[in-house]
């Protein structure tokens, strides 16, 4: 068998395949957010630690005792600070995290060439900032720290000992030249660093090393190796066969991405579009990503009083979408693509005396197809066409939110089974390509499709006049 790990945002989980690739079993650990000031967002990385052995341990012993080899990935983006002796020095600031924004001008300032050689545009979310910001903010932790690692990357360290990254998630540092798929120079003596801070690089499908003789025993499995992984994102699309130019995917978990496949670098920072390797070697592919989709879904049901995202959807279907004038707008942590805005913020507009909490529900999820909307429009205008997304993330349980996104994306939906997995499967999967070293093809391949969502041209039509509406607002809101 085979253990893939997802450091999330908002949990941790675990996922053995079967020889067949069968998903065998599944166990989560719940993970807590911080925002201590406002556009911050950070995380204890010893939170990660303790959920990432929950969320193990929560799997069968039978099944451990099996386990060739583990891959690990996780969410992108977050800088964890070590010293010397590779203790950490700040809770580590995450993908979400908005106080930077300043620093992203001053980088690019830095090293003109930074779109150029990164392919991205500097934005709050990416880690180099982040280390232009304690540099200014907090010098003396700045001066102390020894290695910049990302979220799953500082477990491996405590798994394996060894420092070390994949091509995917480190392009999303601002520190790689994403088309040589290597360290750049430049990026990072503009951040005030240089090679020794950064863990060596290697494909997502090669191993890093191998479990401790400690943590294989208290796991209860053999020292197996550990595959690099991926990124959040490129291992789910590893997970749901999305590998060959063109092929392309909608997560919807805490935030949302369309993520497409390519067979070369075609970076196109003027719309905010993420280009950034593959977990696969020579892959690369593009994403937009939106910082708030499903999490608005738990926000909206805190604030209504529900018991949870099942009962906010059964609210929300008993209304028919777009029959009210109520406007909601998904920017809790500010946005990405195509806006590069973190100061950006949600809010409910449109609302008159026949405002009901059904139609409320409704509208957190027609606004979050709205920016999922600009943003397959960004990709779109990049040369990508997009006639179809493979649905995957804890949103795409929802058919009734796939019917809404169909119709205001014009794109055909597979709803997969195991979708709702998301990247812990491609984590898994990269895992045994860095043992067998199997072509990926024969691997990566798609799970059954569960249903198919077409758009619904009556649907188009009374969404299109919202959209229209909602993109005015975020203009409007943006300029005030």
């Amino acid at each position: 068998m085979f253990l893939g790990i997802d450091i999330g945002t908002s949990s941790v989980k675990a996922v053995v395949l079967d020889a067949d690739g069968t998903v065998a079993a599944t166990h989560s650990a719940p993970l807590d957010l911080s925002h201590p000031h406002p556009l911050w967002s950070e995380q204890d990385p010893q939170d990660w630690w303790k959920a990432c052995n929950d969320a193990v341990l929560g799997i069968a012993p039978e099944m451990r005792a099996k386990v060739l080899a583990v891959g690990l990935t996780g969410q992108m983006h977050g800088a964890v600070l070590l010293d010397a002796a590779d203790r950490v020095l700040r809770p580590a600031i995450l993908w979400n995290d908005g106080r930077s924004h300043a620093d992203c001008t001053e980088l690019e300032r830095r090293e003109p060439q930074s779109r150029t050689i990164t392919g991205n545009i500097a934005m709050p979310g990416f880690t180099a900032p982040k280390l232009l910001w304690v540099a200014r903010e907090e010098p003396d932790i700045f001066a102390t720290t020894k290695t910049v690692l990302l979220p799953k990357d500082y477990i491996r360290l405590l798994l394996t000992g060894a420092k070390a990254s994949d091509m995917s998630d480190s392009a999303g540092t601002l520190w790689l030249d994403v088309g040589k798929r290597d360290w750049s120079d430049a990026m990072l003596e503009a951040s005030g660093l240089a090679r020794e801070h950064m863990p060596e690089l290697f494909e997502g499908t090669q191993a890093t090393g191998q479990l401790l003789a400690e943590i294989a025993s208290a796991w209860g499995m053999a020292q197996v190796p550990v595959a690099a992984g991926g990124g959040d994102n490129a291992a789910g699309a590893v997970g749901v066969g999305v590998a060959n130019e063109g092929e392309a995917l909608l997560s919807l978990g805490t935030s949302g991405v369309i993520f497409v496949a390519n067979d070369a670098f075609r970076p196109n920072p003027a719309d905010a579009v993420h280009a950034f390797c593959h977990c696969l070697p020579d892959r690369w592919h593009q994403m937009a990503v939106h910082l708030s989709a499903a999490s608005c879904v738990d926000w909206a049901a805190r604030q209504m009083g529900l018991g949870g995202p099942a009962e906010f959807f059964s609210l929300a279907e008993s209304v028919d979408p777009a029959s009210g004038p109520e406007l909601f707008l998904p920017f809790l942590s500010g946005e990405r693509t195509p806006h590069n805005d973190p100061h950006i913020r949600a809010g409910f507009l449109g609302c008159d005396g026949e405002t009901v909490p059904a139609k409320l529900a409704s509208a957190v999820l027609e606004g979050v197809a709205f920016a999922h909307a600009d943003g397959i429009a960004a990709l779109r205008d990049a040369g990508s066409a997009i006639p179809r997304l493979n649905m995957i993330g804890g949103g795409s349980r929802s058919l009734h939110w796939g019917r809404i996104i169909a119709a205001t994306l014009d794109a055909e939906l597979d709803f997969l089974d195991g979708g709702e997995v998301g990247p812990a499967l491609g984590a898994a999967r990269l895992g045994r390509l860095a043992l067998t070293g199997e072509d990926p093809a024969k691997v990566c391949t798609r799970p059954d499709i569960r249903q198919t969502i077409s758009p619904d041209p009556v649907l188009a039509e009374r969404l299109h006049p919202k959209l229209a509406r909602f993109r005015r607002a975020v203009s409007a809101i943006r300029g005030a």
